[in-house]
């Protein structure tokens, strides 16, 4: 990407192309409940200092994806906060069973695509 994107909704078919495939998204989704049960846990037994492991949490199993499935780059490293963003609102569509539509309309080829996500 040589550009830079101007829009969220730019950038959200952006996010998705750049998570083609299923086991980065899947990846994806147990960062983004990890880091919410992180949170969750140093919220409700304590001590507060737990959330600090979030960012490990979150960005630890979406990074190996990146790496070591998707080989590219995390969008985290330029759009921090859009990319952020975007974790959950990929999330929320997987478990709406949405996400299918998304990956379409962002161009993401069917062959290889979990059942529910086609």
């Amino acid at each position: 990407m040589s550009e830079r994107i101007e829009t969220y909704s730019e950038f959200f078919l952006y996010y998705l192309r750049e998570h083609a495939r299923p086991t980065t998204r899947a990846l994806h989704y147990l960062a983004a409940f990890s880091a919410l049960g992180v949170l969750l846990y140093g919220l409700i037994f304590g001590p507060l200092w737990i959330a600090l492991l979030m960012p490990v949490a979150g960005y630890g199993p979406a990074w190996i994806a990146h790496f070591f499935i998707e080989k590219n780059r995390p969008a985290t490293f330029t759009y921090p906060g859009w990319s952020l963003i975007s974790d959950y609102v990929m999330t929320a569509l997987w478990l709406t069973g949405k996400l299918g539509r998304w990956l379409d309309k962002a161009g993401v080829p069917r062959k290889g695509r979990m059942a529910a996500q086609r």
